[in-house]
């Protein structure tokens, strides 16, 4: 399928430069240095420990399908992270959430962008409590979607999207549950958020922050990608996009805004399943390029689009616009 009548049609300001195919590293320095200090063997506490200042050694990639990495609990003080930071609205649900005995925590690109000194575009919420608990705690509160129900909580003019636990609790990625190691030395409470966190698109996106420990969780490298400044999918890349091959949109929106790089494995696979997008339905493509286009990151965004087979299948007009690098 090809999808041509985006409303995107305009010449280039300037003669287009051979791209920089994968972005430069462009993570904030504090947020990096204080990474990097975590990462120190001094800082280390045990992996069952529940101690917010350190973190536990590093694993191997995610990504092997093989094992999990050694999960990671760091202070989010020491990652520049302060609850103000967090929107009043988003406040509000959490606050109301806990006072009722449920835990909460702030999950998925918020955290990335908090770590990042970026100003998230939403917060995801999950909790402990089930859905119908949640639409019980708030006056304007429904629950949408059929494959995956969340809560949409709107508080003033916002909506927050408040996920559950027990709604999320599938097997982790199908037929790769079996090729990962579950952590070891772990408690339950760390065994639920780990396979919460398994089923997220990319390693940065599977951070998940409790506010009022004041405790950021890594089960999968998350925080060294962001040091790294990569983008990595939580399970092979291969298995991934086929699993949903609207991720290869996310990683190209993901790589450009943030002006990070591929990791090689998802680079390899956003570029040889490339064709699978068009198999996507046409409002899932207006979405994901309405998404890419519009905050302020739409040249980086097509000229990864250029480079990995994409633009030709999304945009056929506009292709014509570069030029051919040799």
């Amino acid at each position: 399928m090809v999808v041509s009548g985006l409303g995107f049609a305009c010449g280039p300001r300037m003669p287009l430069r051979p791209p920089m195919f994968y972005c430069v590293r462009k993570a904030r320095y504090g947020a990096v240095a204080a990474i990097e200090m975590l990462n120190e063997p001094e800082a280390s506490v045990k992996r069952n420990s529940y101690s917010s200042g350190g973190s536990a050694a590093s694993g191997s990639e995610v990504n092997g399908g093989k094992k999990t990495p050694a999960f990671k609990k760091l202070n989010s003080e020491d990652l520049g992270i302060s609850t103000s930071m967090i929107a009043k609205p988003t406040r509000r649900v959490l606050n109301a959430l806990k006072k009722k005995g449920y835990e909460v925590y702030l999950v998925g690109g918020c955290v990335r962008d908090l770590i990042l000194k970026r100003t998230p575009k939403d917060f995801d919420v999950i909790t402990s409590a089930q859905l119908k608990e949640v639409v019980r705690a708030f006056s304007c509160c429904q629950i949408v979607g059929k494959r995956f129900p969340i809560c949409h909580v709107h508080i003033d003019d916002t909506i927050i999207e408040v996920s559950s636990f027990s709604t999320t609790g599938r097997t982790v990625h199908g037929v790769w549950n079996s090729k990962f190691l579950n952590p070891v030395d772990c408690e339950e409470k760390d065994f639920v958020r780990w396979g919460n966190c398994m089923r997220r698109d990319f390693t940065i996106n599977g951070l998940m922050f409790d506010p009022y420990a004041r405790i950021v969780y890594d089960y999968l490298g998350g925080l060294e990608d962001i040091r790294k400044a990569k983008v990595r999918t939580v399970i092979p890349a291969s298995a991934s996009f086929q699993e949903d091959c609207a991720r290869i949109l996310r990683a190209v929106r993901i790589a450009a805004r943030l002006e990070f790089r591929f990791s090689k494995d998802t680079a390899r696979y956003v570029k040889n399943l490339s064709g699978s997008v068009s198999r996507l339905d046409k409002t899932r493509i207006m979405m994901e390029m309405n998404y890419m286009l519009a905050y302020g990151s739409a040249e980086a965004s097509l000229r990864l689009l250029w480079k990995f087979g994409l633009l030709e299948i999304l945009l056929p007009i506009q292709v014509c616009l570069f030029p051919v690098v040799n």
